[in-house]
């Protein structure tokens, strides 16, 4: 069984994390620490839950004052990186917020070993117009991490944080860190620039499809960046996207010998197979997806589209065969009932089969 990324916090980690803290801190109570970490809850608590339980941990045994127990942590979280060093930039969103200079200091000192895009976002909330000084100097910074910080840290739709609605509603302010960042060297900071243009889009199509307009053709590596940032504007099938990225109407293309599964039980697969023809020369630039349109709670549906494949096609046959698993995930719950299955191409639906999930 594959190890849970929570488990990373395990008793090795908590028993190294407070040696450490205590070379660095001869006061600090290692024993309670410990004990006050390994609670009866402790295996339940998810991967977060952990790092903010830690974070509370280490606030009740370090110094009370704030700019004290940065200096402290800094030197410790050096032996750190990647998900375990979360708990540090965590403790700035757990007691930072009313000193602001030494949140930035902090900010900037523990990003560089994972991320410190999730505290971040409270400060941004509470102190904007400094933070997007703060921001805009970090793009022009020398360190890539602090140049990712700039745009990571303002994505209104940053996963498992919390949102900035301000920026939802009216992205603007955040353009010109974007704009600087475009062209960055580092692929790192130029992937989290399309992440928030992604983030945009959800909100503000327009503003996202006006920018990809200006930047299209500017260097490959900004014609990379648009793509994945247009990603679900490309999932949606939006025209003026679909143009851009050179995907034609597929006026002649054709679905042929399009099969599906007639019917499975819960937890089962199903299997479809199409071929896509065409009376040109060749199929071309094409986009290949699907959508399954699933059922849902009360008798509504949801869709969701999947890609394929993506690429000039030469012949003017192409066989397509995939599978569908119905397994139980995490992140979506299944009903039984008439599904349906579409075949997309640059956008279009061009054929649509249904098919039965039972529960039993």
């Amino acid at each position: 069984m594959a190890e849970l990324l929570k488990d990373v916090f395990d008793r090795r980690f908590i028993r190294k994390l407070s040696a450490d803290l205590k070379n660095s801190y001869p006061k600090f109570d290692d024993e309670v620490f410990i004990k006050g970490i390994f609670t009866k809850n402790w295996s339940e608590k998810a991967l977060k839950q952990r790092i903010r339980h830690i974070s509370e941990n280490m606030q009740r045994c370090l110094p009370s004052d704030y700019k004290q127990a940065i200096t402290i942590l800094k030197p410790v979280s050096d032996n750190y990186s990647e998900l375990q060093h979360l708990i540090f930039p965590d403790f700035i969103e757990l007691c930072g917020i009313d000193d602001l200079s030494t949140s930035i200091s902090a900010m900037e000192y523990f990003t560089e070993k994972s991320s410190s895009e999730f505290p971040i976002r409270f400060f941004i909330i509470k102190y904007e117009k400094q933070m997007l000084i703060q921001m805009n100097k970090w793009a022009k910074s020398k360190n890539e991490h602090h140049r990712r910080l700039a745009s990571e840290g303002c994505r209104p739709r940053l996963p498992w944080a919390i949102g900035l609605p301000k920026y939802k509603d009216d992205p603007s302010a955040i353009l010109p860190i974007l704009e600087m960042l475009k062209e960055d060297v580092s692929e790192y900071v130029r992937r989290s620039v399309a992440n928030n243009l992604n983030d945009i889009s959800k909100d503000n199509p327009d503003v996202v499809i006006k920018l990809a307009k200006k930047w299209k053709d500017l260097s490959p590596e900004i014609d990379k960046l648009l793509k994945h940032g247009c990603r679900t504007l490309l999932k949606q099938g939006n025209p003026e996207i679909i143009k851009l990225f050179g995907f034609r109407e597929p006026k002649d293309i054709q679905v042929k010998k399009f099969k599906v599964t007639k019917e499975i039980k819960m937890g089962e697969e199903i299997e479809f197979s199409f071929t896509l023809n065409t009376d040109k020369k060749k199929l071309g630039l094409l986009r290949i997806e699907y959508i399954i349109e699933f059922v849902r709670q009360n008798n509504k549906t949801g869709k969701k589209v999947f890609k394929i494949s993506e690429g000039e096609y030469a012949e003017t046959k192409r066989n397509i065969a995939k599978k569908h698993s119905f397994k139980p995930i995490t992140t979506r719950k299944y009903y039984e009932g008439i599904h349906r299955v579409s075949v997309v191409v640059n956008g279009i639906v061009l054929s649509t089969k249904r098919f039965i999930i039972n529960d039993k």
